[in-house]
């Protein structure tokens, strides 16, 4: 056998019209060349030259593998509700809507229909996020690390920024405050120890050339014991005597209280704006529930600041993202966020009801058993802290392998394993993913 043996390139192309119909000519073209120099290569080690049905099924197979989407749904059964490297937050039914609505066709993204005349961005959520949290202003940028950046230099470039020690964090993904501020151009400041610093140590570093006071929330982990830091009503007013502004970086930004579902109490932009800081930063897609999105809000001569600096264009939220915000915030102000965000109607799903899922699940499987655990809140948001939950642990031989397959399933399941046992937490599975879910497990089991 020799590689005159392989067919030419037209005439698998002649042979392949339902490929070139589905995928098109360029593509089809380009995966016959894919397989054939795989031939040749084989041929040359020994192998015998495949049919031409065989090369034709493997050029499907190449074009499925080139166009196969890599950012998929899934089912997240893990118990974690934010889950970060699953997606953060689900959206909500309205958001889903509003996205699809102005995906369709054009918008009003930057069109006043009033005046008839082009309008800004930035007004549509402006005035839904001002009204829920009592702040002056607020601007939109496309994720909360955009937001710091944005702050730090419109405040503070070529300027110092105080920053306790023990608030230089890093989050997942390299985000780290060091590095954001010396990208913004800011001198950083460090003051305090690993786990206590003073308001003194904030004012003995106050001199001409300080810019901003910078709090950060600690996030996804926390400091105890021999502790101490400054209460940002402090801060704000010890940056009152020597006109200094403060920003202050939530992370997670909640505004609904936590500790009403058994949690620890996570900071509250409310909170923030209340005790005085300049600005707020916090996300839209942790604990607000809505897309990934950055949000300002504050002081209005601040916010101006952020309008006008050239960086704001760079880092601006997209129609889609605007949409999704603006239906999330809608909730947030009709009193019907906990019913109606999906994030909050997991942290508030009930023991009882959980149980129920996990034992109709083990019932339709006929195996299994329900146990006890815990899910987690995830996304940076209240470390350590737990929500009881009931799940349901498989004893399977190979829980790798099977988790394996589980992510495998079309939609691709993520679960954990925990004592060599496979289990499923149902907190985090949306009630109309059930179905498929099951299904999978049955053809698994």
């Amino acid at each position: 056998m020799s590689l005159r043996d392989l067919p030419s390139v037209e005439r698998l192309l002649q042979r392949a019209a339902k490929l070139e119909a589905t995928y098109g000519r360029p593509l089809t073209l380009e995966a016959i060349r894919d397989r054939l120099d795989a031939a040749r290569e084989a041929i040359r080690e020994g192998h015998p030259p495949p049919q031409e049905d065989i090369l034709i099924e493997e050029a499907h197979k190449t074009l499925d593998h080139w166009l196969a989407p890599t950012l998929q749904p899934v089912i997240n059964a893990t118990g974690v509700i934010i889950h970060t490297n699953l997606g953060r937050a689900p959206l909500c039914r309205a958001a889903r809507q509003a996205m699809i609505d102005v995906a369709e066709g054009y918008s009003t993204l930057e069109y006043n229909l009033k005046r008839g005349v082009r309008g800004k961005r930035e007004d549509h959520a402006e005035g839904l996020l001002t009204r829920l949290t009592g702040g002056e202003a607020a601007f939109v940028v496309n994720n909360n690390a955009a937001a710091v950046l944005l702050a730090l230099t419109s405040m503070a470039r070529r300027k110092d920024v105080i920053v306790s020690r023990s608030q230089l964090i890093e989050i997942g993904g390299g985000f780290r405050i060091p590095d954001i501020m010396k990208q913004s151009g800011a001198k950083l400041i460090e003051v305090g120890t690993t786990n206590r610093t003073h308001l003194q140590d904030y004012e003995d570093a106050i001199h001409e050339r300080t810019g901003l006071i910078l709090r950060v929330h600690h996030s996804n982990f926390r400091i105890i014991g021999f502790t101490t830091e400054p209460a940002l009503g402090e801060l704000v007013d010890l940056g009152k005597r020597y006109d200094i502004p403060v920003l202050d970086d939530l992370g997670s930004g909640a505004l609904i209280d936590t500790a009403q579902f058994g949690l620890g109490h996570e900071p509250m932009v409310q909170e923030s704006l209340g005790a005085g800081a300049s600005l707020v930063a916090f996300s839209g897609d942790k604990l607000l529930g809505g897309p990934q999105a950055g949000i300002l809000i504050g002081k209005k001569p601040f916010v101006d600041r952020l309008r006008r600096h050239p960086l704001s264009r760079a880092v601006r939220p997209d129609k889609l993202c605007l949409a999704a915000l603006v239906a999330t915030l809608r909730h947030y102000l009709r009193d019907d966020a906990v019913h109606e965000i999906p994030i909050w109607q997991m942290i508030a799903a009930p023991l009882d009801q959980l149980q129920k899922r996990s034992e109709a699940w083990a019932e339709r499987l006929g195996q299994g058993e329900v146990i006890p655990g815990q899910s987690t809140v995830g996304g940076g948001s209240l470390p350590e802290e737990t929500l009881p939950s009931s799940l349901l642990a498989l004893s399977v031989r190979y829980p790798n392998a099977f988790t394996a397959h589980l992510r495998g399933s079309d939609p691709p399941i993520i679960a954990r394993i925990e004592d060599d046992r496979v289990v499923l937490d149902p907190r985090t599975v949306l009630v109309e993913q059930e179905e498929e879910l099951l299904r999978a497990l049955e053809g698994l089991l």
